[in-house]
């Protein structure tokens, strides 16, 4: 008889945990990607730099 007992508090928490929704805080994320977005360019740009200097380089051979 204790098992019912077991498995319905197990689903219950289970259940709990599925459809569980932390409060999200939108303005630190909007915060945390504006300053994803500004570092992204400049890394971009040393990228495309690397891979430039690369192609001058095996097009002189």
């Amino acid at each position: 008889m204790g098992r019912g007992r077991q498995k319905a508090k197990a689903t219950k928490q289970a259940r709990e945990i599925k459809y569980y929704t932390p409060n999200t805080d939108l303005s630190a994320l909007e915060r945390e990607l504006a300053a994803a977005r500004g570092e992204n360019p400049a890394s971009d740009t040393a990228e495309d730099q690397d891979q430039d200097d690369w192609y001058e380089d095996t097009d002189e051979d």
